[in-house]
Order: structure tokens, then C-alpha cells, then sequence
């Protein structure tokens, strides 16, 4: 049986009592309708995950009992960050979570010249709140004790200048070679997945992200949308790489 698992941003104590959040309460008890005496699981994303008994079932803030930790982890052995072009509507969203959900360590939002939508200041800094917050949320539901870190919204060009070196470097275009011909990287190095946004990239960027040493690769035949193609390509990576 899986227990519920909630996401608490402070440090854990085995056999030290602690509360959730007003919001972690809320779906707790109202939502999950978890009684007091009921068993669950946290993680504050440094690792592992501790079981708890909930002691104090009443909001605004319920009270838990941490009882044991578990050194369990669900990464993937090569930390990929997804650098997404920004998109529209709920298509960011969209990527953001399922990203999670397979295993991305990292979300670099990116403004790029085809974007439709625009953020700078606040409205940036707002979005990228949102975003971490559905980070957090996936990583509650699929099982991982790491939270991706969702970056600052940053031109491409500003992203490209920030870049670590020792990466390697993915852009997904149509005409680029089949993701299936790449070797298995050593466990533990980085992998950089550029998508652009529903307009794609414009002849100026691909020309400026191949000399910044991307590689230009491929999903197959098909043309998925921008929202699907970051998934996908952490889905065929994971199935060839870990299968190796």
C-alpha cells in the first residue's frame, strides 16, 4: 500500500514531532480525509523519505510524529535539465510536471524569439513560483525525495553564457539525428534537453546554440508538439540508457 506523501521545506528528526503546512493540512485531511492515527510519508527533498503518524489531525496546522527514515532515491543516474522555450496557456504547466514526473533535475525557462508569451520582473518571478510549486507537487505524487529546481526566466542567449561546461548538450529539431544513436554518457554527467516554443527556433538561434555545442537531435519521424517533446525525449533516454 502507498502512503500519502507530502513535501515539508523543513529539516526532519526521526522521533521528533513536526507540523505540515496550512495547504498540506488542508489536503490532508479535507482532501485525502486522513484521520488521526493514519500513517503518511515526508521528504524535504534533501534525500531519503521518513515515515510519520499523523498525532494532531485538526487545521490549520496538523502535527505528525516522524517515526523512521528510508535512504530510498527514484533519480535518474544522469541529472537532465530541460531548457524550454517559453510556451502559452497551460503548456508550460504541462511540461513542468511531466518533466518531474520522469526524472528532470532541472527547468530552465527560456524567453526566446518565437515565444508567444512574455515575462520579465514580477510577472517572471510569479510564474517561476508556480511552476516550482507544481515541481513539488509531482515529486509528492510520483514518488521522488529530490525537488527539480525550476530556474529564473532568462534569454537564451543569457542561459547559453551561464551554461557549465562539462554538459551534454541536446537540442531536439526535426532534421537533427535519431536520439537512439546516442552513446550512454558516464553515470552522473549532466544532460542539457533545449526545446523551443510552439514557433520554434529561428535560423539565428539554432545557428548560435549548435556553435555553443549542442548537438541536434531527434524524436523520430513524427513533429510533437513543444509541450510533449521534452517528456518524450527524457522517456526514450531513460528506456535506452538505463537498459544499456
Amino acid at each position: 500500500m502507498t502512503l500519502p506523501r507530502f513535501h515539508v521545506d523543513i529539516p526532519l528528526v526521526v522521533g521528533e514531532p513536526t507540523t505540515l503546512s496550512r495547504a498540506a493540512t488542508r489536503h490532508a485531511l479535507r482532501a485525502l480525509r486522513l484521520r488521526q492515527g493514519e500513517m503518511l510519508t515526508l521528504f524535504n527533498g534533501h534525500g531519503g523519505e521518513y515515515a510519520a503518524q499523523l498525532i494532531n489531525a485538526r487545521e490549520p496546522e496538523a502535527e505528525v510524529q516522524v517515526i523512521r527514515f528510508d535512504a530510498r532515491e527514484a533519480e535518474l543516474q544522469w541529472p537532465i535539465t530541460v531548457a524550454q522555450g517559453l510556451s502559452s496557456g497551460d503548456r508550460m504547466d504541462w511540461t513542468v510536471e511531466k518533466a518531474v514526473e520522469l526524472g528532470a533535475a532541472a527547468i530552465a525557462p527560456l524567453g526566446m524569439a518565437r515565444s508567444v508569451v512574455r515575462l520579465s520582473g514580477e510577472r517572471a518571478k510569479s510564474r517561476r513560483d508556480h511552476w516550482q510549486a507544481l515541481a513539488v507537487a509531482a515529486s509528492e505524487q510520483c514518488g521522488r525525495n529530490r525537488v527539480a529546481e525550476v530556474e529564473s526566466v532568462k534569454p537564451l542567449a543569457e542561459w547559453l553564457q551561464a551554461l557549465p561546461d562539462a554538459t551534454l548538450r541536446l537540442i531536439l529539431a526535426p532534421d537533427g539525428a535519431s536520439l537512439a544513436t546516442l552513446r550512454r554518457p558516464p553515470v552522473g554527467r549532466r544532460v542539457v534537453l533545449l526545446v523551443g516554443p510552439e514557433g520554434g527556433f529561428t535560423p539565428e538561434e539554432l545557428q548560435t546554440v549548435i556553435e555553443a555545442g549542442f548537438r541536434s537531435t531527434s524524436l523520430g519521424p513524427r513533429v510533437l508538439r513543444t509541450e510533449t517533446a521534452a517528456a518524450a525525449a527524457i522517456a526514450m533516454l531513460t528506456a535506452l540508457w538505463d537498459g544499456d
